[in-house]
Order: C-alpha cells, then sequence, then structure tokens
C-alpha cells in the first residue's frame, strides 16, 4: 500500500510539473500543443517515411539548438531543433510542401515558423516542464 501512495505521489508531482505538452499523431501527422492544459496549436507535419521510423513514447526533450546541421544527412540544415530522443529532433524544414506526410528519415519536421513558435515555448518553459508525446 505504501509503495503504491509513493508512486501516485510521483505520478502526481510529474504531472504538475507539465507546462508544454506536445502530442505528435503519426496517423494523422500532426502536432498538437498545449500550455498550462490548454490546446494552442495544431500543425501539420512529416515523419518517418516508409522504411524509417520515428519512435513512439512519451519524451523530455534534452536539448535545443537554434541551428544544427545533420552530421548523418549530408549536413541537412535543422532549424529549431528540440532533441528528445538520441539524434531524433522536431526541427525546421525548408520542404513544406511535403508537410502532413510522412517524408522524414524519423524526426518530426515542422514549418520553420511553427518550430520556431514550439522552440520558443520550451526555452520558456523548460525542458523539465516539457512533456512530448508520439502516438500512431
Amino acid at each position: 500500500m505504501k509503495a503504491l501512495l509513493v508512486a501516485l505521489l510521483v505520478l502526481a508531482a510529474q504531472a504538475s510539473a507539465e507546462v508544454v505538452r506536445v502530442t505528435i499523431d503519426l496517423s494523422d501527422q500532426r502536432m498538437y500543443v498545449s500550455q498550462f492544459g490548454t490546446h494552442l496549436y495544431s500543425w501539420p507535419v512529416s515523419t518517418a517515411r516508409r522504411g524509417k521510423k520515428t519512435p513512439t513514447g512519451v519524451f523530455r526533450p534534452y536539448l535545443l539548438k537554434r541551428m544544427h546541421y545533420s552530421t548523418i544527412y549530408n549536413n541537412a540544415p535543422m532549424p529549431w531543433s528540440v532533441f528528445f530522443y538520441g539524434n531524433y529532433a522536431i526541427h525546421g524544414t525548408t520542404e513544406v510542401h511535403r508537410l502532413g506526410a510522412p517524408a522524414s528519415a524519423g524526426c518530426v519536421r515542422l514549418a520553420p515558423e511553427n518550430a520556431e513558435t514550439l522552440y520558443g515555448m520550451i526555452r520558456t518553459f523548460g525542458k523539465s516542464e516539457t512533456r512530448i508525446v508520439i502516438r500512431r
């Protein structure tokens, strides 16, 4: 019983620490962003194309980079990068015409202005206050 109480308290503390929630739905290729539980944005994204994979689960950002260049894909520009799992990041793309359909090698691509907005929210409230949920 004591272990259950401790687990519930930990979950409550984690939930209350969440200020920014980013939900990425792989099936409809959209990102939903809320702040303090209020829905603010719904944006088209591009996630992994056939043969590639975007990880699913619950993540916390661990690195923010204003401009990153891919060391894996020919120095491809990745503006407003929010790294959340290994080499996987949410970032802006120049291929905005492909948003709304799978097109990436696994990262989550956004229109640059939306990536900048998200990056700013996470910088303002903190990586520890942000949850990224990726679901099928």
